[in-house]
């Protein structure tokens, strides 16, 4: 198993577009399964379509789903922080890609994204995994 791990800044971005650096971790790869994790609790991972808005939808309908506010129990952090802990129970942590001739087997308009919607931390670590037989 080969894995790496880096940062991304989400201070000035809530969607982050990963696939070009998952893509180039895969390099002179052949086949296998690719596993991409965000180890926080605030953060999720998601296969969409980015431009066209499809990522503003993304984050519009979220936001909707779990509205900054003080109704959640846990309250630290900036108000409505606690909606931000919700966010991995609706979008995955974790997320599986095949792959095939060190390429990612993803649709022609899917992209691999980071999705943080919690002001509190803009620095998020993703570990990258691959998996081959």
């Amino acid at each position: 198993m080969r894995s790496e791990q880096f940062q991304v800044d989400t201070s000035h971005r809530t969607v982050v577009d990963l696939t070009d650096r998952v893509a180039a971790f895969l390099a002179a790869q052949d086949e296998g399964l690719v596993n991409v994790f965000v180890p926080h609790a605030t953060a999720g991972l998601a296969v969409v379509e980015t431009g066209s808005d499809s990522d503003d939808d993304l984050v519009d309908a979220l936001r909707r789903l779990l509205p900054r506010d003080d109704r959640y129990l846990h309250r630290h952090g900036s108000a409505g922080h606690g909606a931000d802990h919700l966010v991995p129970a609706l979008m995955s942590p974790s997320l599986n890609v095949p792959v095939q001739q060190g390429r990612l087997l993803l649709g022609t308009w899917q992209r691999i994204v980071l999705v943080d919607l919690n002001a509190d931390n803009p620095r998020r670590s993703v570990r990258l995994s691959l998996l081959s037989g």
